[in-house]
């Protein structure tokens, strides 16, 4: 489960930033809440809130691009390719930092990054140890040699292999091309984070009928996952019967080549009568729901953390409150997946606490800020967090 994690010279973000889930021995123990392995105690939401262009996809980013970076930086990039990295327009350091706490099999785990465009300049891997961390590999550039300097503590990556490192990519994820198991487990504990961000925000295809075929691959992959998301968007009020994917045969005009591609139907009923649309002909609120679902429910599926810009677009603010509950509910999430979330819905400030809501805001010289609820002062577990905060008493709204 993720704990927490940081991050500094990102994007619109010049000075450090934290992000925590771990809640404080005055939060209150509900369904909001879950006990990680560890006996931290720890949120199910984060839900992140403030003023259009104020820095809230940044902070997905952000999370998004360590998942990237550790998991898959070896394999999607050739050997001189630049770190896909965007520090602070203003900022003079050359570096952008990152760590990510996190617990797996009853451990806690801590990775550190520093690095820009051209180079990894720091990365690290530490284990909490009773109630200090210790390192798994530390690797870090020396400008004078012009290579890196490593040490590792069962790690188990040959020396000789770990010497060649690319500059580019991270160790956990070369590792992992040569079987260290340690880097393989690792590389599962990022597959388990689900995001509709990358690097350039918002993740969208050329077009929206490209996009729900993606998606529909995932569900034809795993039937289990379809049939669920074909059963909640029926609970959905979305005037839906079912959702049933269909073979189809296409013909490039071009090249005269077919293909098999699985195509997405709703199902519509009105007395005997049943008829079949694609679901690009449905409504966009549909079509969102089942593209979230997708993220969503792979999520809560392996007790992963789904990551999510703008959970209510193209959907009614009263649908939100039955996919927060997905998480929310036991009966839903057994496993304890997470959900970090921005959102301009602000009446789901009704349902969480404030150790819940990270709020930012961007100031007149282009700096975002961010800072957790919780963190300000004289705000009470009482207090009618979206009635204080439409009044402006918290910061983080719309200057206008």
């Amino acid at each position: 489960m993720l704990h927490q994690f940081k991050f500094e010279n990102f994007y619109s973000f010049a000075e450090t930033v934290e992000v925590s889930c771990v809640l404080g021995g005055q939060s209150p123990k509900n369904d909001l809440s879950c006990l990680a392995d560890t006996g931290d105690r720890l949120s199910k939401l984060l839900a992140v809130i403030g003023p259009n262009a104020s820095g809230k996809t940044n902070v997905l980013k952000a999370l998004a691009f360590l998942q990237w970076f550790v998991a898959d930086s070896f394999s999607a990039q050739q050997p001189n390719d630049d770190i896909p990295i965007e520090h602070h327009f203003f900022s003079e350091n050359p570096n952008s930092t990152f760590q990510i706490v996190f617990d797996y099999q009853g451990q806690l785990y801590r990775y550190e990054l520093t690095l820009n465009k051209q180079r990894v300049v720091y990365e690290a891997l530490f284990v909490k140890t009773s109630k200090l961390y210790s390192y798994i590999f530390k690797r870090e550039w020396d400008e004078k040699s012009h290579q890196y300097t490593i040490a590792q503590k069962d790690f188990g990556f040959d020396r000789k292999e770990a010497a060649k490192v690319r500059q580019n990519a991270s160790l956990i994820s070369t590792a992992a091309q040569y079987g260290v198991e340690l880097a393989t487990q690792m590389r599962l504990v990022c597959g388990k984070i689900f995001t509709n961000v990358n690097s350039l925000g918002r993740v969208s295809t050329a077009s929206r009928i490209d996009e729900l075929l993606e998606v529909t691959e995932v569900f034809q992959r795993n039937k289990s996952l379809g049939k669920q998301a074909s059963d909640l968007l029926c609970k959905l009020d979305l005037g839906l019967q079912a959702i049933v994917i269909k073979s189809e045969t296409v013909t490039d005009p071009k090249t005269q080549k077919s293909t098999e591609i699985s195509v997405p139907y709703g199902i519509h009923r009105s007395g005997q009568a049943e008829r079949q649309l694609e679901l690009w002909r449905e409504s966009s609120g549909t079509q969102r729901a089942y593209t979230l679902l997708s993220i969503l429910l792979p999520a809560l599926t392996l007790g992963g953390v789904a990551v999510i810009d703008e959970l209510e677009a193209d959907l009614h603010p009263d649908m939100l409150v039955p996919l927060l509950e997905l998480f929310i509910n036991p009966a839903t999430n057994p496993k304890q997946a997470q959900l970090i979330f921005s959102s301009h819905s602000h009446e789901i400030l009704e349902m969480l606490s404030k150790d819940q809501v990270l709020l930012v805001e961007k100031d007149p010289q282009g700096n975002s800020e961010a800072w957790l609820l919780s963190d300000m002062e004289g705000v009470r577990r009482d207090d009618n967090l979206y009635a204080k905060y439409r009044s402006g008493a918290y910061g983080a709204v719309p200057n206008l």
